[in-house]
């Protein structure tokens, strides 16, 4: 514990000396054990961020994107469709907000994922060699931004910006897996006001923080006049990292408490609207309060220059109609309310504040739903077609790529798949095709970034 930038504690030379563990990555887990620098050039990188929204438990592609309004009641949308911005082109009729915005979408109608599986793929699978996307990332943007030591590569659980809420669900595959990228390339993942993110903050006036580094330079000096090596070279960078104002970043007590107040879900589903009746009901509690301010956390960072921002709540798209999980109009109700909500808002202010170049986001889950309503008015697992949504960093606006059958249960054209998505993602941030001449670099981060992109 970082006690010497709590001036409430009485600071022994022992604390004092542990400024330096900030950045060689003590605290932080796998953050900050490798260096600042980045391995390929900074000419090579698009200086663009990414947020990846995970919708997991699979969200169906029918009451979200493709609502099948002239389909038999079996098959079309349970919620309903409502018209775009798009001529001629329906969403399913929770998805409001997103509706009167879906000119700056790009809609994919076409994305299989291959198979029904629980699990994390899109994120953490086959075609990221097992690793986080965003650690491929920060593989080659490296694992912090100079200058200011912000985390590259950060996911967002729903005690990121709420403490009240349940644990992480780590249950069908680890969000936070470097693979084999190495520990200092996983994903910092903060938690609402937890000891590591409180120890990314200066909460000593920056004199008296001047005057220990002063003090721990010329000790330096002393110990090199001895013949003793120097402390640890990344001591600097924690110096850096804390007079950069990095856990600012991540306190939304700094944000205008209107820009809070317009991304909060928690007000659309409150707790009692919710039947306990559902397995899930603290997933659905936890969803909707947290949903809104992910987002918001999510724009802040990359704001502040994070590179890649996994983001998902709990596992709430499971919409079997069975114990555990609601029917697809409830389920929508209560999931896809806060969803269309907060991606919604969260594209109105990054345009608003000119980084829609900036900011790619990207809205799937691990699969679909089944073209068929079962017996209880759910819908079960389907690997043939999934939900996608695209938006901002040059991605087309108003597009609409592929096109479903007529059930809305395969894709009637050449199918967009997992690894053409990765292959966007990271095209989108960098020069794939240098990624060759990059010693070291390894060899499914290279398959990874040069597959064939989504055709746009």
């Amino acid at each position: 514990m970082l006690r010497v930038f709590d001036p409430r504690h009485r600071c022994d030379r022992r604390a004092f000396l542990t400024v330096g563990s900030l950045a060689a990555g003590g605290l932080l887990g796998g953050w900050g054990r490798t260096a600042f620098s980045a391995p390929v050039p900074a000419s090579l990188m698009s200086g663009k961020s990414v947020v990846f929204l995970f919708q997991h438990g699979g969200p169906s592609q029918i009451e979200t994107f493709d609502p099948k309004p002239e389909a038999p009641v079996e098959h079309r949308s349970a919620t309903g469709a409502i018209q775009t911005a798009i001529p001629g082109v329906t969403f399913g009729s929770t998805f409001e907000k997103l509706a009167r915005i879906a000119d700056r979408l790009t809609i994919v109608r076409s994305f299989v994922t291959g198979d029904g599986n629980h699990d994390i793929k899109p994120v953490v699978g086959k075609a990221t060699g097992g690793a986080a996307l965003g650690s491929l990332y920060a593989r080659v943007a490296g694992s912090n931004v100079p200058r200011t030591g912000l985390p590259s590569n950060v996911l967002l659980f729903p005690r990121s910006v709420d403490e009240t809420t349940g644990p992480e669900i780590n249950s069908f595959g680890r969000f936070d897996s470097p693979g084999t990228m190495g520990s200092g390339f996983a994903p910092f993942v903060p938690g609402a006001g937890s000891e590591v993110q409180q120890n990314l903050e200066l909460r000593l006036p920056t004199d008296r923080l001047g005057d220990r580094r002063t003090l721990l330079s010329e000790l330096d000096r002393l110990r090199r006049a001895l013949g003793d090596s120097p402390f640890d070279p990344l001591r600097e960078q924690a110096f850096e990292t804390l007079l950069g104002g990095v856990g600012q970043a991540f306190d939304l007590k700094k944000e205008d408490a209107a820009v809070v107040a317009r991304y909060d879900t928690a007000p659309l589903v409150r707790p009692d609207q919710i039947d306990k009746k559902w397995n899930n009901y603290n997933h659905y509690v936890d969803h909707a309060k947290s949903l809104g301010k992910l987002m918001l956390l999510a724009r802040r960072l990359c704001e502040a220059g994070a590179g890649f921002v996994t983001v998902t709540t709990s596992f709430v798209w499971d919409m079997h109609a069975d114990v555990n999980n609601a029917t697809m109009t409830e389920g929508m109700r209560y999931v896809g309310t806060p969803f269309d909500h907060a991606v919604a808002t969260f594209l109105e202010d990054v345009e608003q504040r000119g980084l829609s170049d900036k900011i790619l986001l990207v809205c799937c889950g691990e699969m679909g739903r089944t073209p068929r309503i079962n017996a209880n008015g759910g819908r079960d697992h389907w690997g043939n077609l999934a939900p996608l949504l695209l938006a901002g960093a040059g991605m087309p606006r108003g597009a609409v790529l592929g096109r479903s059958n007529s059930t809305g249960g395969e894709s009637a054209t050449d199918p967009v798949t997992i690894p053409h998505l990765i292959a966007t993602i990271l095209q989108t941030q960098f020069d794939a095709g240098a990624l060759r001449l990059v010693p070291g670099m390894p060899a499914e981060l290279i398959r990874a970034a040069t597959h064939e992109a989504i055709p746009l």
